[in-house]
């Protein structure tokens, strides 16, 4: 989908990517043998590659010629990924590594033809002092010493082959190695970074075919001589499906859109807020979507129990919610951090002055204040019909960095400790980049209504 024109494939954006996306998630084990190939399979070689390595690799794995697979995980690995055990060392001659390692849970393991492979290395610093570090490698199933094991018994998208794959001597060209001796760890993390944001519009996608199944029975079946669809527990059910997929469709084109802009810009937080709102939200919307259809939905004679199943693994794969959380979060604090530095040191050492402005800052916000961040009135940037709805958001914006510069003040560095605050610094901010999302799609919904029907207008007055 996304491999360039010139070698082979569509050269599709992330936009286009991500509304392809809603098709091939309604089946989720399609959906993650696709993924598993082409968002993270051989995207090192498409983001990190040289000249060479995509002339040669990416015309047969557009065609499909050859399947991709991504290789992370090992069974002492798996979060915590610098810290893999598998080896890859260089041949007395100079011209090949030596590949020796287990790799577990991989997606497309017993089918692909090409691995991206991440294994550590060494590496000689501009000091001379040799250090290990992970470098990232495109290996051929050809090159020998490769083989897999059986296939995995999954809970869900079982469709989809995943298994554990093993490295015995395995002799890789240097001309393998994706970008540079000892880069790997940050090839492995843009990897999963830009593979994350399609997962909004293939959640989407899925409540979607939802509402659309349920909605069909509930106003069909008949209780208590009254259709489901008119009761208001089951109306709220539709209402949170609904709202969800509105959601993750507006954060994920939202984000698709930014990546799209030239010049590779850093979307990796704005990614993972993505993937950790949606596979939460589609994990929900699965779960009520069953309870409508009853007992109906927890026979295997239907499809809900299946996509119940199948989308349990949202919550984990492409890095759990939990460490997405703590990378949210921390990355945020990182910036700000740097800008307070100066600040905490004072206020460590008894600066009144500081003190006394954090407790203005506190009292602030016991008062509600009012608070204008210029995206409202008459030079605002939203349609006036959003007015509300956006001072909603200037003033959860700035309560929120007030929250995030007290949690500073008060632990400092210590703060990566604070998984619970961190966790709901998280939140807050998943759920700020919700609302500018909405906002945003609602603007535009708008505006092309108001330039749809001024099109009209003007069609009536030609036909007159």
């Amino acid at each position: 989908m996304q491999i360039p024109e010139e070698y082979g494939g569509l050269g599709l954006s992330n936009t286009m990517y991500a509304r392809l996306g809603e098709i091939t998630s309604l089946d989720g084990a399609i959906a993650v043998t696709l993924a598993a190939h082409q968002a993270i399979g051989l995207k090192g070689i498409l983001i990190a590659g040289n000249d060479e390595q995509k002339a040669k690799y990416l015309p047969k794995l557009a065609s499909g010629e050859h399947i991709a697979a991504f290789c992370l995980t090992e069974p002492g690995s798996g979060s915590d990924a610098a810290s893999i055990k598998s080896r890859a060392t260089l041949s007395d001659d100079g011209k090949h590594y030596i590949l020796n390692g287990s790799k577990i849970w991989i997606s497309n393991g017993g089918l692909a033809d090409i691995f991206t492979v991440f294994a550590r290395t060494e590496v000689v610093d501009a000091d001379g002092a040799t250090k290990d570090k992970i470098s990232a490698f495109i290996v051929e199933r050809a090159f020998g010493g490769v083989s897999h094991g059986k296939p995995e018994d999954k809970l869900g998208i079982r469709g989809s082959n995943t298994c554990e794959l093993h490295f015995e001597n395995t002799k890789i060209p240097i001309e393998n190695v994706i970008g540079e001796v000892g880069g790997g760890f940050k090839v492995a993390m843009n990897i999963l970074n830009s593979g994350r944001f399609s997962m909004g519009s293939a959640s989407a996608g899925i409540i979607k075919k939802l509402i659309e199944m349920t909605a069909e029975y509930a106003c069909t079946r008949k209780q208590f001589n009254k259709k489901l669809s008119d009761f208001e527990l089951i109306q709220e059910k539709f209402t949170v499906m609904a709202e969800k997929a509105y959601v993750m469709e507006s954060m994920a084109y939202l984000t698709a859109g930014m990546m799209d802009r030239p010049g590779f810009p850093d979307c990796s937080v704005e990614a993972a807020m993505v993937k950790v709102f949606s596979s939460e939200g589609a994990w929900q919307c699965v779960s009520e979507a069953l309870q409508i259809l009853g007992g109906l939905g927890y026979m295997k004679d239907y499809p809900y129990e299946r996509y119940l199943r199948d989308s349990r693994i949202l919550l984990i794969f492409e890095g759990t919610n939990e460490i997405l959380r703590m990378y949210i979060a921390l990355t945020g604090m990182q910036y700000a951090g740097k800008i307070l530095t100066g600040k905490i040191k004072e206020l460590r050492k008894g600066n009144l002055s500081i003190a006394l402005e954090l407790i203005g800052k506190k009292l602030g916000s016991t008062f509600r204040r009012k608070i204008n961040l210029g995206l409202t009135g008459k030079d605002g940037v939203v349609h006036p019909s959003l007015e509300e709805s956006t001072k909603k958001l200037e003033e959860n914006t700035y309560y929120f960095a007030s929250a995030v510069e007290s949690l500073l003040y008060r632990f400092g560095k210590t703060i990566v400790e604070e998984q619970l605050a961190l966790k709901r610094v998280a939140d807050i901010l998943i759920n700020l980049y919700a609302m500018t999302a909405v906002l945003i799609a609602n603007y535009f919904c708008s505006e092309a209504y108001f330039k749809n029907c001024f099109m009209m207008a003007q069609l009536a007055k030609c036909k007159a």
